[in-house]
């Protein structure tokens, strides 16, 4: 059971953005498991199931702040980045991450559970209560816009870097 919490951690993080509500909504997952765990039919499934139990606990909390605004969410999820060798290679993938970061949440949320967490469609379909051709195209347009911002971003950086050589 303790394999399961820091992928569903990392999960939590990347659509919540804020490591406290990662926390609490981590914890909130593992004590309904406790508490229900009785109920689940097939053992092979608790992994899906807790993935599951906190994507709908994440959208309800975020249906409640749309309606019940309070304050501004916190943006990290530098704790995601896995560390690697070369700082140009570092720098490639905290771009990435920060594009991800700005996608639109269905898009996001398969995206980070299938390349993060290495899920199958078949369970991401589970976890978010969708068909699988759906996922699959989530991850297809959100591999899409992925593309584009990095693009966009390195467009942008040559630019400045030409600007900065002519002075």
């Amino acid at each position: 059971m303790t394999s399961c919490y820091e992928p569903l951690y990392r999960f939590a993080l990347g659509l919540s953005r804020s490591e406290a509500d990662a926390a609490d909504l981590t914890q909130r997952a593992f004590e309904r498991f406790g508490e229900k765990s009785g109920a689940l039919r097939d053992p092979s499934k608790v992994k899906t199931w807790l993935f599951t139990t906190l994507y709908r606990d994440f959208l309800q909390q975020r249906r409640h702040a749309t309606r019940f605004p309070q304050s501004e969410i916190d943006e990290s999820i530098e704790s995601t980045v896995v560390e690697l060798p070369k700082a140009d290679v570092m720098a490639d993938a905290n771009a990435a991450v920060a594009a991800l970061r700005r996608l639109e949440e269905p898009f996001r949320s398969a995206l980070i559970l299938f390349y993060l967490q290495e899920h199958s469609y078949r369970d991401i379909a589970e976890i978010l209560d969708v068909p699988i051709g759906t996922v699959m195209s989530r991850i297809s347009r959100g591999k899409e816009m992925l593309r584009e911002q990095l693009v966009s971003n390195d467009s942008k950086v040559a630019a400045v870097s030409a600007g900065r050589g002519a002075v």
